[in-house]
């Protein structure tokens, strides 16, 4: 994500959550305060690590900034908890209110709407706002962490403003309603605090899950077994591939996707698959949709884990592991994929989907199939989201995710027909 897109990003935001007759606007530590009527309130949020990159906006408050600079570093890696860790006691301090120099002054007439007094007004406290400013991609939205002065994280906001990001806001929404009525027991999960509509957007607020909690390591078979139950929320089904209701709606999704090479090519191996694996008997059930590590924290009691917004049923049982391992070694160069070898990841992903899939119950026939599947589905979601256009930065599938289905549908082919699993 370029320091250009990112700039953009933020007066995109600025627009969205303090609209006319409010401005926000990038200002200096050192530049005086604008003059400002009695009826204008105005506040400021610091921008980190500078107006020219900015990458997080932080409460100037001395508490509730630190305290928002660490949550955000919580379930990262190792590096990225020490460097915002750091960055918190300097806060906490008021060194960093020094160091960290640039500003986004807020200025609010009397009356005039924005997101904080909205948000004020559906939890009942008087709330601080933070924001991570995201990575390029479709589905980018405002998320905010809502803060007390002192620094409690009580909620997290998402606000959806596009087409796609208005109908992940109330999916969630919809997700989160029906496990709660699960009453799952492997995974901890937000509560839907609010959904509703404000300034032409869609506002959904979640309680804060503990992420705070000591971290520890993930126990034998726990993720598994967080999975399994996930899949079992709206119970498991078995049918043949080419006759279930999966099959259908994947081809569906894929022929009111825009037309592209990258589609007709997709299209091609969905009826390579269909016509060598139409027979195939597979299990399905629910899926989380973005089960990632950056999406989960694991603590002694137990698993956290948020973003639900792609949450569906009905999917090949197997999917959320695949994924889990997929985007990890996409994002880290984990496991055998070197970094920045998207494609080969893919690959490996496919090789890997019988000792992925056996925890769950997947034979290794089913979990190789169940796995080119799951590189259909992605290849489906970033095709219909316009991820490429929308310029993420693997949001183009022919890159990666094709060329990994073109590889084994040609091994399948050389092997007289029968795949050589």
């Amino acid at each position: 994500m370029s320091r250009d897109d990112r700039v953009a990003f933020l007066g995109e935001v600025c627009d969205l959550l303090w609209p006319a007759p409010a401005t926000a606007g990038p200002a200096r530590r050192a530049d005086p305060a604008d003059p400002a009527a009695p009826s204008v309130a105005v506040s400021e949020l610091i921008v980190v690590p500078s107006l020219r990159d900015p990458r997080l906006l932080i409460p100037a408050g001395r508490r509730a900034g630190a305290a928002a600079v660490r949550r955000y570093g919580e379930p990262g890696s190792r590096r990225a908890r020490l460097t915002t860790r750091a960055l918190s006691l300097a806060l906490a301090s008021g060194a960093g209110q020094i160091l960290l120099r640039d500003r986004l002054r807020i200025r609010v007439p009397a009356g005039a709407p924005t997101i904080e007094a909205h948000l004020r007004a559906q939890i009942g406290l008087d709330v601080r706002l933070s924001m991570h400013l995201g990575a390029a991609r479709a589905n980018r939205k405002p998320v905010l962490q809502l803060l007390t002065p002192a620094g409690a994280t009580v909620a997290f906001a998402k606000v959806g403003a596009a087409a796609l990001t208005r109908q992940l806001v109330r999916a969630e929404a919809d997700a989160l309603d029906r496990l709660r009525l699960a009453r799952l027991t492997t995974v901890t999960v937000p509560a839907v605090r609010h959904l509703g509509r404000w300034a032409g957007l869609d506002v959904l607020v979640l309680s804060a899950l503990p992420v705070w909690r000591p971290r520890r390591a993930l126990a034998a078979g726990q993720l598994a077994a967080a999975m399994g139950e996930v899949a079992r929320v709206a119970g498991c089904t078995s049918a043949p591939l080419a006759g279930s209701g999966y099959w259908r709606q994947l081809a569906q999704r894929l022929a009111d996707a825009p037309a592209s090479t990258d589609r007709a090519a997709l299209l091609a191996e969905l009826a390579e698959l269909k016509g060598r694996n139409g027979n195939v008997v597979l299990t399905f059930g629910a899926w989380h949709g973005d089960w990632t590590p950056w999406n989960m924290a694991c603590t002694r009691d137990g698993l956290l884990v948020w973003d639900w917004e792609r949450f569906a049923t009905g999917v090949p049982l197997g999917f959320d592991a695949l994924h889990y391992w997929l985007q990890a070694a996409v994002a880290s160069g984990q496991h055998d994929p070197k970094p920045g070898d998207p494609a080969g990841a893919a690959a490996e992903c496919i090789r890997r989907a019988p000792q992925l899939l056996g925890p769950l119950g997947v034979g290794p026939p089913a979990a190789r199939l169940t796995a080119l599947l799951y590189l259909c589905e992605l290849s489906t979601r970033y095709l219909a989201d316009r991820q490429a256009e929308a310029g993420a930065r693997l949001g183009a599938p022919g890159r990666w995710l094709i060329p990994a289905l073109r590889t084994a549908t040609t091994a399948a082919v050389a092997a007289e027909g029968e795949i050589p699993w």
